[in-house]
């Protein structure tokens, strides 16, 4: 008998080490994915940088923003007096250096976009550049040579590149009533 409550007590006491080493290794494991997990997530936290911007005009957002072929090819799809409310990005080029009142914007590597400013509301800081998400309207127009002239002139482009310009220019254009520029 008492053989046998030995014999007991060991298996009992060899089952229940085997528990104990399971339910360790169960733990280490549940602890070790647990810790890459959190090593995971803060690695997104980390490479996820918000872009800070200044603001002008209406207060908007950099999402929703076309893609700089999907606006080109709206813009190739329009007629003069078409419309298109939207919302784009891309670098500045010129800014208006009296005071601010328009800027060209290169949006896809080949194209220029004349940007003006709802109801003159607001300007462009005369320095600025680099890139900028507009929000606003997309339109195409056949700007005069007077028209040409005055932006020209505003470029403080020399008195014969004023001069040369005879022909109205078809353009891309952009009312923005909302520009973030990046810092």
């Amino acid at each position: 008998m008492i053989k046998l409550a030995i014999q007991y007590y060991s298996i009992h006491n060899i089952l229940t080490m085997k528990k104990s080493v399971l339910l360790i290794a169960i733990c280490l494991a549940a602890f070790s994915c647990k810790n890459n997990t959190e090593s995971t997530e803060e690695n997104i936290q980390e490479t996820t940088k918000e872009i800070a911007y200044a603001s002008f005009g209406d207060e908007i957002n950099d999402s929703d923003v076309f893609s700089a072929e999907t606006i080109m090819e709206k813009y190739k799809n329009m007629k003069v007096g078409d419309t298109l409310t939207s919302k784009i990005k891309g670098e500045i080029k010129e800014v208006c250096s009296k005071k601010g009142c328009w800027m060209k914007v290169d949006v896809d590597g080949a194209n220029e976009v004349m940007v003006t400013f709802k109801d003159y509301g607001f300007f462009m800081p005369l320095n600025a550049e680099g890139h900028v998400v507009l929000n606003g309207k997309a339109y195409i127009t056949e700007t005069s040579v007077e028209e040409l002239k005055h932006y020209a002139e505003d470029a403080g482009k020399p008195t014969e590149e004023i001069a040369a310009i005879t022909e109205p220019k078809l353009e891309y254009r952009f009312e923005a009533d909302g520009v973030l520029l990046e810092e």
